[in-house]
Formats: structure tokens, sequence, C-alpha cells
């Protein structure tokens, strides 16, 4: 039976080259083609909110219109999450506030929108925090916790901890390099049992960061980031030297979860 559930791990400000020296799990599965290596060329601006709009809708800044972090207000474009309950499919997210904000509801409410568990909702489980540096092992935890305990269709994982260490330390520091190993090391585990019960696994980054810890710019540091897909029971190609779109993300997702994908996502899915 194909295998039609995706989860998407989006490590925020997961730098390509950071990934490659310091994911060795991640590295075993590219080498022992388990897995495919692509290296994808974010857009523009290379900021977090414009670029979650982006990984989930398809479109540039200019076509969705959250053009900066400080845009605070639901996504109006077709989007994985939207497409994916439209189809019947259930969803989830361990995510940072703002996704609430885009697919959900805004204003959020601390208290209301922290964990919900709602069939209208776009999200319908939904756990959320609000802190930059909260910690990313409780991020994957409870990423976790959603696939075993409601085995949603599409499970969004977005963990803070490469972001927070590069802007606290820059990207050529112990901290933001150490980082990308402890979340391999978090991811390791979790990602053999989603493969075995058959979640088709994404991992990749909104946007890198550069050494004066910042990003936002047009920078090979601040725009190149992996896309690891790791299909359970179909060998991967392993490090394809393949360059593609941070727009291609969104029709393939739709294409993994068996649904029909939005005339608005004009990129061709990943072959």
């Amino acid at each position: 039976m194909e295998n039609n559930k995706v989860i998407l791990i989006l490590s925020d400000a997961l730098r390509y080259d950071a990934a490659v020296a310091g994911m060795g799990f991640l590295g075993h599965l590219v080498e022992t083609k388990q897995a495919s290596l692509y290296k994808v060329i974010g857009e523009l601006p290379s900021m977090s909110r414009p670029m979650y709009e982006t990984v989930h809708t398809g479109l540039s800044v200019s076509e969705h219109g959250i053009f900066a972090n400080y845009i605070e207000r639901r996504s109006d474009k077709p989007n994985i999450f939207q497409a994916a309950t439209e189809a019947g499919k259930s969803t989830a997210a361990a995510a940072y506030f703002w996704f609430s904000e885009l697919y959900n509801r805004t204003p959020y409410d601390r208290i209301e929108d922290r964990e919900v568990n709602d069939e209208s909702l776009l999200i319908q489980h939904g756990r959320f925090y609000t802190e930059d540096d909260y910690p990313d092992i409780e991020l994957f935890v409870t990423g976790g916790m959603l696939a075993r305990r409601f085995n949603p269709d599409y499970l969004l994982i977005h963990p803070m901890g490469m972001d927070f260490k590069g802007e606290s330390f820059g990207a050529d520091s112990a901290e933001y390099r150490n980082q990308a190993i402890l979340q391999d090391m978090y991811m390791s585990a979790l990602i053999a049992e989603w493969i075995q019960i058959g979640y088709n696994v994404l991992v990749t980054g909104d946007h890198g960061i550069n050494d004066d810890r910042l990003h936002g710019g047009t920078t090979a540091e601040v725009r190149e980031v992996p896309l690891y897909l790791i299909r359970p029971g179909i060998p991967g190609k392993g490090d394809t030297g393949e360059v593609i779109s941070q727009l291609q993300i969104a029709p393939t997702v739709c294409k993994l979860l068996g649904i029909e994908i939005p005339g608005t996502m004009s990129h061709p899915p990943i072959d």
C-alpha cells in the first residue's frame, strides 16, 4: 500500500553546510542511499515568517504577501494545511506560535491557543511555543507525541534551536555547529520510528544565518538550506548534487500526501 503520510521537519536557520557537516545520522541515510539530499535555494527575503508561508504555499513573498516577520495575519493563499484538510486528511504541528497565527487564528492567545485539538482548524492538533530558546529536545518529544497519539496525515515539526544559537553566537561558532549535531541526535530515533510506521520524512530549513548573527539578505549563507527526503520502503538517491527551488517543497508534500496540488503551486514537485 502506498504511504501517503508526511512529516516535515522545518529546522529554523539550518544552513546547508552546517547540516551536511554536523548531522551524522542524516548523513548516514544519504551515504547508504536510504535518503536523498538536495540543496535548496531559499526565497527572499531570508526571514522566518515569510519563508514559513513560502514553504507551505509554494509562492514567493510578492505572491503571498507575507513580506516581513511583523506581518501578523492568517494566510489567504492555498497552503498544505488547507489542501490536506479539504481532502479529508488530518493535520498537526509542534511549532512556533507564528504558525498558529498563519494557519489557525490571530492574534495568538498564549493560553487558549497553546494546545488545540479541533478538527475545524487547519492545524487540527497543535502544540505551540512562544520563546525562541524553547529546548529542541522538548519540541521533538512533542512532535513524537503528536505522531503516536493522533497519527496525523501531515505533521509539521519546527525546532528553533539553530536560529537561537545562530543569532546568539553566529554561524561560525561551536554553539551553532553543535546544535546541528544535537538536532540530528534528537531526530535519529524518531525518524527511524516514523519510517517504520510508514511516514515520508522531509528535513529542511527556512533560511540560513551568517557570521554576523543575521539573516534576511541574499548571500549563500542565508539562502542555501538542505532538503533530506526519506521514503519508507523506497531507496533514496544519496547526495543528488541537485539544486532545487524552495517553491518545490509545498507541491512535493502535497504529492506525497496523495492530494491534489493547488493550481497556485506552479513549480513542479521533486521527481
